[in-house]
């Protein structure tokens, strides 16, 4: 059998020549996959989500994958409709599908086959859901390749998720994907329906938002957006190496000339001071267009270097290709154009303008004009500010105040440092200041409100410096000691300094699936459950946090939660029997019982 890598490599070779893939469904039958997808997926958060099954991640076993996989064989898996929640959102609310345990298992492997073969052919301006590639990557583009934009057009597609069109869908998927039963599953997964308020209703179009596969597809159905703005769009909107020198510009040039051989310096320095007013380049050039496109899922941004109403030909014949060729509408409200000089257009987050500075020379030259710059929006700072604070100044966090100063500071500092490290590539991202100074009297305030002491007393017991690359910064800091030599544990809000970042370096860790590498796996292909040691019938216990473990006033069931704790765990490799007494909570340890890695590594 051949391991999953291999597998992926295989069909990742194929999409990279543009090769048809056929016998796809065979692919579904190698439990490997199977087992590289519950190695990615069983952490998430919505693993322990019951469906409408009220199936989750906890008690999955290599019995389930032989299961699946003979239901794959026999054809006769059948999907379940998924369970519909709302989530808030600035706007409304926005449905999220959540499907049982197996269905996403199934997914992921789908999922997992797609992406293979479709991402070695997907654009370079397509950068959403996609290996190596995120937000930060889509902005840099912007900011590299961008300069000189005149107008952004801000594209944003209508219940994008919601909108796909089934027949559409497969019908791409047909064009390189030649085999039948492959389709039909993935046409029977599109159509499962959903359950809301215990009533089931068909989907008649779109891939639920929360669904495993649903990125990918969504990537596969915009690519034909991708590949109409590359090949028709682009090519009809360049034109010209560069444009013409402006006529102004140049006659006040030979005027300095003039000045010059004169020795007229009066003159001289005044036309010197009225030529850097000028552009050197004619802005209205006819000659001369220039249009950029990236998207990131259902949000795309166009920039044109051209008149504006050009710039409506280019929204216009984009709605007509997305309603006629794939069925989806445009949002009014959200697709816009806007100057890029004198307006900012929103994308993914940041404020986008084209700078221009006659007064800042670099080089002997404006260095500035015409070079994007990405801004945080105050409306952002304003939002994250207002969650800190009550009656217009910052405030304590009651629903904190039972927590130990370590979890406190450790949370202020995750959030904090999320928000900072995601605007740190725009021009005024000093501005996080504000939010740096709220946070820090919030939190303050917080520990002082547990204590019921003062903020002063709190500065003085948990102030500290940290060394960064700009030097030492100061900061908040709770160490935690442990016993056994080990390093402390170290909570700490601040010390991150607010200096722009031209580049930013993706961290993008691929998780992996295999004997060596993927420690939960490993032990469940060990064979020994954990407890008892007993070599059938084995399955995954699953808690879905660690803080479940040691809940105050918990009864403890038995000395299965202390082994998970010590060893920070959230699984635990179990028999049937054992599994069954620890939701019983009648669970104890064997007395032969050995720690999981010295069983793993036969020691």
């Amino acid at each position: 059998m051949q391991n999953a890598e291999t597998v992926l490599d295989v069909i990742r070779e194929r999409g990279r020549k543009g090769l048809p893939l056929e016998r796809l469904y065979r692919k579904l039958f190698n439990p490997q996959l199977f087992l590289m997808a519950y190695g990615r997926i069983y952490s998430n958060r919505g693993a322990m989500t019951p469906g409408v099954t009220g199936e989750t991640v906890d008690g999955m076993s290599l019995a389930k994958i032989d299961a699946i996989i003979g239901r794959l064989r026999s054809e006769s898996y059948r999907w379940s409709a998924v369970k519909r929640v709302y989530i808030p959102k600035k706007v409304g609310r926005r449905p999220l599908g959540l499907p049982p345990w197996s269905d996403k298992l199934v997914a992921e492997v789908v999922r997992l086959l797609l992406d293979a073969y479709y991402d070695v052919q997907f654009s370079d301006h397509s950068h959403g859901f996609r290996s190596g590639r995120g937000c930060h990557t889509a902005l840099r583009e912007v900011v590299n390749t961008w300069k000189g934009t005149h107008w952004f057009i801000e594209g944003d597609i209508s219940d994008c998720f919601g909108s796909l069109d089934h027949e559409v869908m497969l019908a791409i998927l047909a064009e390189k994907i030649h085999d039948g039963r492959f389709l039909r599953l993935v046409g029977h997964m599109l159509k499962a329906g959903y359950l809301e308020d215990w009533k089931w209703n068909a989907t008649l179009s779109g891939a639920p938002q929360g669904g495993v596969a649903s990125p990918v597809l969504c990537n596969i159905y915009l690519d034909r957006l991708d590949q109409f703005v590359e090949q028709h769009l682009i090519p009809d909107y360049t034109r010209g190496r560069r444009r013409r020198p402006y006529p102004p510009y140049r006659d006040i040039e030979n005027r300095i000339d003039t000045a010059k051989r004169r020795g007229d310096l009066g003159t001289l320095h005044a036309l010197r001071r009225e030529r850097r007013l000028l552009p050197s380049q004619d802005p209205d050039d006819p000659g001369y267009r220039r249009l950029r496109y990236v998207r990131y899922c259902d949000d795309f941004l166009l920039g044109f270097a051209g008149p504006k109403h050009e710039a409506e030909e280019i929204k216009s014949q984009i709605r007509t290709f997305l309603r006629d060729e794939l069925r989806l509408e445009l949002s009014e409200s959200k697709t816009l154009i806007t100057h890029a000089s004198s307006q900012a257009a929103h994308f993914l987050g940041y404020e986008v303008k084209s700078q221009h500075a006659d007064t800042k020379i670099t080089a002997g030259r404006r260095a500035v004009n015409g070079e994007i710059g990405l801004y945080v929006p105050m409306a952002v700072i304003r939002d994250r500010c207002a969650r800190y604070m009550q009656r217009g100044k910052p405030w304590h966090r009651n629903m904190l105040l039972h927590d130990a100063d370590f979890t406190i500071v450790d949370k202020y500092g995750a959030e904090y440092r999320g928000i900072v490290q995601y605007y740190l590539m725009a021009q005024n991202v000093c501005r996080l200041s504000r939010l740096r100074w709220v946070m820090t009297v919030s939190l303050l305030r917080t520990l002082a409100a547990k204590h019921d002491s003062t903020v002063n007393k709190m500065v003085r017991k948990y102030k500290a410096t940290v060394d960064t690359p700009d030097g030492p910064r100061r900061c908040f800091a709770v160490v935690v000691q442990r016993e056994d030599g080990r390093k402390p544990l170290v909570a700490r809000f601040g010390g991150v300094t607010l200096r722009r970042q031209h580049t930013t370096v993706m961290s993008d860790v691929q998780p992996v699936m295999g004997n060596r590498k993927n420690e939960l796996i490993r032990r469940l292909l060990a064979g020994r459950c954990e407890m008892c040691e007993a070599t059938t019938g084995l399955q995954v216990h699953h808690v879905r946090k660690l803080a479940d473990l040691k809940r105050p006033g918990r009864p403890d069931p038995g000395p299965w939660i202390r082994q998970m704790a010590e060893r920070r765990r959230k699984t635990l490799v179990v028999c049937q029997k054992c599994h069954q007494r620890i939701h019983a909570g009648r669970a104890t340890v064997s007395t032969r019982n050995r720690s999981p890695e010295s069983r793993v590594l036969g020691n």
